[in-house]
C-alpha cells in the first residue's frame, strides 16, 4: 500500500513526531517551533528543515496544504507538576490556536498529543471544550490513553492521544495498534552503556536447590517485579515502607530503640486522629502514648542526626487584634478558632494558596509582633519530599527491570546500576544492595544515549552537549515508536490513498 503523505509537525520539539512520519513514508513538509535550543537541534538532525520552520503558532494565519497534522501541545496547565490551571492558564489557550489552524487548513487526519492529565475527572470539562471544539472545525476523533511501555518502550510513560478524521468511515475504520508482546519489548538491560546481556537477559543466578533468582518477567501492575516478588529498584523514602525502601536511618548510624521510633512515626504518621494532612507530625505526647519507653531526648537524638526536624505546630492568639495587620497577617489571624491557630490547617486553606502567602513567614511576623505565641511543637521526618527522595537519590534500577520511570525536562533523582543481585530473602536482598551498590557508589544516572533509546530515538541522535539542555529536549519529546505506531494505523485505514487532497 502506498502510503505516501505529506505532514506538517506543530510544537515540534525536537522532531520525535517527524521520525514516526519517515518511518511511515510521509514527508514533514513544515515544522513550528519557538525554543531556539529544540530549533537548532531539530535542524541538526533534519538538514533539509532549514528555512521550514513557521514559528510561533500564535502568529502563523495559514498552513501549506498537507494530509497529516500532529503536535503535543504543550501540557504544563494540564500535568500534575504544573498547577491544574487548565485554560485559565495561558498556556492552556495554545489549544485554540491549534483547533483553528485545522480548521483553517482542513487535512485528512491529525494526530494531538497531551500528559494524561487531560483525561482527569478534574479536567473533563477542557477535554469536552477541546472534543467540541474539534467537532466544530469538522473532524470525527476519539480520546485514547497509551502506556508507552505497551508499545515497545523501556519507560512507563501514559500520554493522551486525540485522533480525527475529516470522513467519519476512516475515523471507524482506525484500529489502535497490537501492543508488543512480553517477549519482544526493549528491557532496561537493552539500553544500558556498558552491560552485556546474558542469553537469559540476566545474569544466570540460582540458589541452593538450582531454581532461578532473577527473571526478566516482571508484573505491569508494579514498576518492575521479578519472579519471587522482589522489586528490580530501590526507593529511598522516609515516608514509605516495602521491601526494597531504603530509609535514612537503615543508611545512618542509628540504635535499635531510634529505628524503632521513626518505624512507629512511619506507621502512624497519616492516621486521620493526629491531623488533617495525609501525612502528620507527631508531639513528644503522642510518641510516648505509642511507647511509654521514649523520651524527648531520644526525639532530640534522632533531630541532632537529621533524620527528624521539629516543627511548630499549633499557636495562641494573645495580642491585641487592631495592632496593624497587612492584609495577609489579618486573613491568617482570621482562621483562628479558640484563639487557636493550627499551622497545618492553615495551609489547606484555598484561597493562600491562590493569594501565594507564605504561611510559615505569616506566622513567624505574626511572632514577632507579639499578637500569636507557639504553645505545641512536634516532630516530623526531615525528608518529606517524595520525588527528592535521600541523599540526592530517588530510586535506583537494577538492570533486570523492564521499565524506567517516565524522562521528564527537569531530570530526576533516579538512577541505574549495572550490577545484578541474587537473594534468597527480602532481607539479604536489601542488604547486598547497599553493600553492593549503595556503599560503593555502583550507581549512575542515564546517560544522553540511553535517554534516547528509552524514548525510541536513534542511539546516534544528536543532542547538545550539558546535561541540563538534553534532558529537557529528550524529556519534552515524544515517545517515537508509540507515534510510529499509531501513524501507521493511520496510515492502514487508507486514508492517504483516497483521492486528492479536498
Amino acid at each position: 500500500m502506498n502510503n505516501s503523505f505529506t505532514a506538517i509537525d506543530l510544537f515540534a520539539g525536537i522532531g520525535g513526531f517527524r521520525l514516526a512520519i519517515e518511518k511511515n513514508g510521509g514527508k514533514c513538509i513544515n515544522f513550528s517551533e519557538i525554543a531556539p535550543d529544540a530549533i537548532k537541534t531539530y535542524c541538526e538532525n533534519f538538514p533539509d528543515a532549514e528555512g521550514t520552520n513557521l514559528g510561533d503558532i500564535t502568529k502563523i494565519k495559514m498552513l501549506p496544504r498537507h494530509d497529516l497534522l500532529t503536535g503535543g501541545v504543550p501540557c504544563q496547565s494540564w500535568s500534575i507538576a504544573g498547577r491544574n490551571l487548565g485554560f485559565d492558564d495561558d498556556r492552556g489557550q495554545l489549544w485554540n490556536d491549534s483547533i483553528y489552524l485545522l480548521n483553517q487548513s482542513k487535512p485528512k487526519t491529525f494526530i494531538f498529543e497531551n500528559v494524561k492529565g487531560l483525561s482527569d475527572p478534574r479536567n473533563k470539562q477542557a477535554l469536552d471544550y477541546i472534543m467540541l471544539r474539534i467537532k466544530e472545525a469538522g473532524y470525527h476523533a476519539n480520546v485514547h490513553v497509551l502506556n508507552s511501555f505497551d508499545y515497545g518502550v523501556p519507560q512507563s510513560r501514559v500520554r493522551i492521544y486525540i485522533i480525527g478524521f475529516k470522513e467519519k468511515r476512516f475515523l471507524d475504520a482506525f484500529r489502535l495498534p497490537e501492543k508488543t508482546e512480553p517477549e519482544d519489548r526493549i528491557t532496561l538491560a537493552d539500553i544500558l552503556d556498558g552491560y552485556v546481556k546474558t542469553t537469559d537477559g540476566y545474569k544466570d543466578e540460582r540458589d541452593l536447590f538450582g531454581q532461578p533468582i532473577h527473571s526478566t518477567k516482571s508484573s505491569p501492575t508494579s514498576l518492575s517485579r521479578n519472579n519471587n516478588g522482589f522489586n528490580d529498584y530501590f526507593l529511598f523514602n522516609d515516608l514509605r515502607n516495602g521491601s526494597t525502601t531504603i530509609h535514612s536511618w537503615e543508611l545512618e548510624e542509628t540504635t535499635e530503640k531510634e529505628k524503632h521510633i521513626c518505624l512507629l512515626l512511619l506507621r502512624n504518621r497519616r492516621k486521620s486522629i493526629y491531623g488533617c494532612l495525609d501525612g502528620n507530625p507527631l508531639s513528644i505526647a503522642h510518641f510516648k502514648a505509642l511507647d511509654s519507653k521514649i523520651t524527648e531526648e531520644d526525639i532530640r537524638k534522632l533531630v541532632d542526626k537529621k533524620i527528624l526536624k521539629e516543627e511548630e505546630y499549633a499557636y495562641k492568639v494573645i495580642g491585641n487584634r487592631s495592632t496593624n495587620l497587612d492584609e495577609a497577617e489579618a486573613l491568617v489571624l482570621g482562621e483562628s478558632k479558640n484563639n487557636i491557630l493550627i499551622f497545618d490547617e492553615l495551609t489547606r486553606e484555598r484561597k493562600f494558596k491562590i493569594k501565594k502567602i507564605k504561611i510559615s513567614d505569616v506566622l513567624k511576623s505574626l511572632e514577632r509582633k507579639g499578637l500569636i505565641k507557639c504553645i505545641e511543637t512536634r516532630f516530623d521526618f526531615r525528608n518529606t519530599k517524595i520525588s527528592t527522595g535521600l541523599f540526592g537519590i530517588n530510586r535506583v534500577f537494577l538492570p533486570s527491570s523492564n521499565i524506567f520511570p517516565t524522562l521528564v525536562a527537569s531530570d530526576s533523582n533516579d538512577f541505574v546500576t549495572t550490577i545484578g543481585l541474587s537473594a534468597l530473602n527480602e532481607k539479604q536482598y536489601k542488604k547486598e544492595f547497599i553493600e553492593k551498590v549503595f556503599n560503593k557508589k555502583a550507581y549512575r544516572k542515564i546517560t544522553v544515549t540511553e535517554a534516547c533509546k528509552i524514548q525510541g530515538f536513534p542511539a546516534n541522535f544528536k543532542l547538545p552537549p550539558t546535561r541540563a539542555r538534553w534532558m529537557k529536549l529528550i524529556g519534552n519529546s515524544v515517545s517515537v515508536p508509540v507515534i510510529e505506531k499509531l501513524v501507521g494505523a493511520i496510515c492502514n485505514t487508507g486514508v492517504f490513498t483516497c483521492l486528492a487532497h479536498d
